[in-house]
This record gives structure tokens, sequence and C-alpha cells, in this order.
């Protein structure tokens, strides 16, 4: 029979050795189970891990977003320490449970199996308490579970809980197991450890680093923009005509318009576009009327001029030769009010304008346009001057933002960087006027790169951070707490360019909801020159039927791309007949 286990999540304390005199420098204490690791606040991770326990009390101050079943409480007095925190828990729970699991809010790598295995220890032993240890040899008797009455017994005999220490309440018959992964966090050094350790380390095949992109990266909100200022974005709701078109009957030719059966007498007014006071005809009259003029009422049809004849008796008549036809265009034969004319998910191009102007929408509602700072790494690298010994020139600065303009990202700014981990965390944290961060460089694991150091001490969700492609394997997709979204690039021109325009699409279709559209495929000329057990992206030139890919390609600059027409992502062992994906280039 599974013994009833209680929780006691312990979420106080000063966390004053997490202090970052650095970026704190006027702060002598944090908020420790509020940081976050992957993702989560320490506390909920704790929460999560006791999950299963039959009642959980969470000690500490009061936090929103904790679920309802878990009962509050606070420590008396405030930062009276870990044994006054159990003390006060124990007000809060009967004395019905076998078991209670006591956890800090510390402990960010933490989960509901290592919780599962202590309680399983004390399930099948006699001592009062097991505590974890972690993988330094270090007890951790905030990560334990107790005999109920072993722990209200060693709380009791104490003559005031405040400021106790643990190891006066330790009992002496315990066991102590060892477990990986459950170190605490007191020190930014750990937070940061445990925020490398969430990041992904898997290389991802393209097609699943596209799909996690476009399903993990959140949407931009939606604004209501006036139809001239809508360039650049995506329709977030279905585009519905607002009136019909046309609007009333109108005639589509230069012509006339007639009442009864021929012969019919000539009126002498004429209906012009835009005209709206034309008597209504009679029977056998006929009026002038001009192409998009509104059809006089009366009139049962309109006869275009070529199909017409004056007789020596001064009537219209239709020419004998002429066909019966009706050259009025009814009222909503386009479409009627409240018909849907483009799908959410459209970008709103010129066409799209046009077509919301047709039908009298004069505001849309949408996602974006995406705005994109570009980032260029590398204390090395110069936009003017002279080059001293060792400095490269910036040659992608003044280019990206025209690439990356092709896959739907309007670039604010391009910035130079210096390789430093406060240089880094300064950009990326200065992101209030931008919807995605386009770092150039960095993206690797040398003595340099200061990406993915500073992404995870800022606990970015790293969505993306190696794809099995050449170049570009080591490009990376992760989005900042604040939700902006942050690419990197390899720093070789030509990989930076192919990393581009293989990934910012996806970006883009997940940050303004753009309907995915099928890539563009095409056949190798040359396949079996460009065969490689790593899927590669390759300058292409079509010849009209097939495309031949460069077979000797560097990437250290764009000559490649000159005269090309596309780039191409090669399957890993392509053969003759397997078709590529056509990445266009801007022209």
């Amino acid at each position: 029979m599974q013994p009833v286990c209680d929780a006691i999540v312990l979420a106080g304390g000063r966390g004053s050795r997490m202090v970052d005199p650095v970026h704190s420098p006027t702060s002598n204490e944090i908020d420790k189970p509020a940081l976050t690791v992957g993702g989560r606040r320490m506390v909920d991770i704790a929460l999560d891990a006791v999950s299963s326990c039959r009642r959980t009390v969470l000690v500490g101050p009061a936090r929103d977003g904790v679920p309802e079943h878990v009962t509050q409480t606070r420590e008396s007095p405030a930062g009276g320490g870990p044994v006054a925190a159990l003390a006060a828990a124990l007000e809060c729970l009967d004395d019905t449970a076998d078991l209670i699991a006591v956890v800090a809010s510390d402990i960010p790598l933490l989960d509901s199996a290592a919780l599962a295995s202590l309680i399983e220890f004390m399930a099948n032993s006699r001592t009062d308490a097991v505590f974890a240890q972690d993988n330094a040899g270090r007890t951790q008797f905030l990560l334990g579970v107790w005999r109920q009455t072993a722990l209200r017994s060693a709380v009791a005999q104490l003559d005031s809980a405040e400021g106790a220490p643990m190891r006066r309440i330790v009992p002496i018959d315990h066991l102590v197991v060892a477990m990986p992964g459950i170190e605490d966090c007191d020190t930014p050094a750990d937070l940061l450890a445990a925020r490398l350790a969430t990041q992904p380390s898997q290389t991802l095949e393209v097609a699943d680093a596209l799909e996690r992109i476009r399903n993990r990266v959140t949407a931009l909100p939606i604004r209501r923009v006036r139809l001239p200022d809508s360039a650049g974005t995506v329709l977030a709701e279905p585009l519905v005509a607002g009136t019909a078109l046309p609007a009333v009957d109108i005639s589509a030719m230069d012509g006339y318009a007639v009442c009864g059966t021929e012969p019919w007498t000539l009126r002498p007014d004429i209906a012009y576009a835009g005209s709206a006071d034309i008597p209504r005809l009679s029977e056998g009259t006929a009026v002038r009327i001009a192409t998009g003029a509104a059809v006089p009422s009366g009139a049962a049809s309109v006869v275009r001029d070529e199909r017409m004849s004056h007789g020596p008796d001064g009537m219209l008549r239709r020419l004998p030769s002429a066909a019966q036809t009706d050259d009025t265009r009814r009222r909503g034969e386009d479409w009627l009010p409240g018909t849907e004319l483009v799908a959410v998910g459209t970008p709103v191009d010129v066409a799209v304008r046009s077509l919301a102007a047709s039908a009298e929408v004069l505001d849309v509602d949408v996602r974006g346009p995406v705005h994109g700072r570009i980032v260029i790494s590398g204390t090395e690298i110069r936009s003017t001057g002279p080059l001293a010994p060792g400095e490269t020139r910036d040659v992608l600065g003044s280019v990206l933002p025209e690439y990356l303009a092709h896959c739907g990202i309007a670039v604010v700014d391009v910035t130079l960087l210096d390789d430093s981990a406060p240089e880094f965390r300064n950009v990326l944290t200065s992101t209030q006027d931008v919807d995605i961060v386009i770092v150039v460089g960095a993206t690797g694991g040398g003595a340099a790169d200061q990406l993915r150091s500073t992404l995870a001490a800022l606990d970015a969700d790293s969505i993306v951070g190696r794809m099995r492609v050449r170049p570009g394997g080591s490009q990376i997709t992760a989005v900042l707490p604040d939700g902006t979204v942050v690419l990197g690039l390899p720093g070789n021109p030509l990989a930076a360019v192919s990393t581009a325009l293989l990934t910012a699409p996806a970006i883009v279709d997940a940050l303004t909801g753009r309907s995915v559209r099928p890539p563009q495929m095409g056949l190798l000329s040359n396949a079996a020159a460009v065969r490689s057990p790593v899927p590669r992206i390759v300058p292409v030139t079509s010849d009209g039927t097939r495309w031949r890919a460069d077979t000797d390609v560097r990437t250290a600059h764009l000559a490649h791309l000159v005269g090309r027409d596309a780039l191409a992502l090669v399957p890993a062992e392509i053969s003759g007949d397997e078709p590529v994906t056509i990445l266009p280039l801007p022209r």
C-alpha cells in the first residue's frame, strides 16, 4: 500500500549570496525562488516536483501564479529560517499523512522522478528520514522525506524554531541517498550553470528545427492599422468586404441603357460614371451611358455602342447581327458585404491593399511588420578607416538588411559589437524597439564566442542550438524573457547569408502568423558532384529546366552569389532524381 505523503515547499529566505555586485550594485538580497531556469521560476519547479503529493504547503512571501490547491503561509517572524518555516507549514497540515516531503525552492534541476525515488526509499525502510546527497557529497537537508511523526516531534522539542539550523532537528536515524542533478543554487555562478544545463545540446535536422521555431516562437500582438500603414504586415483576421462590388448595377461598356423592346427613343441626357441624378427610364426609351456609370432605374439592360444603330427615323435599334447580350455588371457580382476576400495569415502586399480599398476596408487587423537589429560581433571587425594587422572589413552590415528584407524583416539599425560578455548582455537587454536581434558571429564554442553563455545567463528559451547542415550548423534561435527573438548566424559571410535565408522565414512565419507556403523544389543537373553525408546549402544557377550547383564553394566572401539565381538545400547523400529545396535570392 502506497504511503500518504504531504509536501512542504520552502520559498522564503534572503538570497544574499545570489546578488551580483556588477549588475545589482545597490541590492543586498534577491528573491531566489522567483529566478527562472529554463523559463520556469524555481518555486514552480519545486511545486511541480511535489505535484503527486496529497497536500502541499508553500512557505514564504505570497506569490502569484501558484496552483489553487497549494496552501500558502509565512514563517513567523518572516525570514526566521527553514525550521521556523517548517513549523508554520505543519500548522497547516493535519497528522493523517504517513510522510512529509520537504523541498527547497532553489534546486533548479529537481523533478518529480527524483522526489518519487526518495519516497520509495522511505516506504521501504524503517528510518525517520531520508535526505538527498548532491554530486559534491553534500547532504541536502532541505530535500528529503520525513516520517510525519518524526518531523513533528523534532520541531516540537525546540524551545524556539526561529533561527534554528536544520541540523538541530535532523534525526539520528536517517539515510542519505546520492542523487545526480540536485545541486542547490546559491550564487550567480550556480544559476548560470543550471541555466546552461537546460540548454538543448542535440543537433536538429533542418525540417525539425524549422518546425520547432514555428511552434515555439510566440506571435506578435494583433494591431489595427490604417490600410496605407499596413505594408510588411500579415493579416491577423480575415479581410472581409465592407460593401458589395459593384455597389450598384453599373455599365460594363460605353453604350445605351434601354427599357422595353426596340426600337428605342434616345433621350438627350447622358449617364456618366459618378452621376446619380438620371431620371427613370420609361418603356421604349434609352439613354447614353458611360463605362462604370450607375444604370438608371427602369433600364432592362445595357447594349454596347458597336451593337446599336440609328435608323432613318431617329430611333435606336440593335444591329441584326448583334448578340442578345446585356453589358450590365450587377450589384454584388464580384462580392457581397461580409464576403471573406483574403484569409488569415496572408501577407498584406500591394494586391491585398488594393483589394481592401476596393471592398471599402479602411483598417485591417495585422501582425508585424517584424523589426530587426543586426549585430556584427567581433572586436576585429571594422566598417570604416584603414585596417590594422589582424582586423577584418565589415562586409555584411550593408548587405544583410537586403537579404533579411527578402525574408520579411525590416532592419532598423546595424551595430558592431566587441567580443565581451558585458557588451553582449547590454545589446540583448536593450530590445524595446525590435522584435528580433540578428547576431553575426559568436555562435561557436570558442573563447571569444559570448552569445550562448549570455543567452543562458539571461535564461533565454533556446529553441535551436545547432542544425545538421553545412554551412550554418552552429546557428542559434532563442527567445529572450521579454519575447524578443535572437537569431545567431555564423560569422563567415556566405554561411551567414545562407543561414538567414534558411531560418529567418520560419521566424517571421511564427512572429506574424504567416501561412507556411510549400517550398520551391527543383532538380540538380550535377547532384553527384555535391553529394555529402551532411545536408548542404550551395549556390545554384537555373538553366531553365534544372539547377546547376556550385561544386567548390568558399564561405569567406559572397563571390559565389554573384550571378547566381538561388541557394539550394541539398539533402544528405542525394540521388540524381531527388529534389532539392530552392531558396531564391533577392533581385
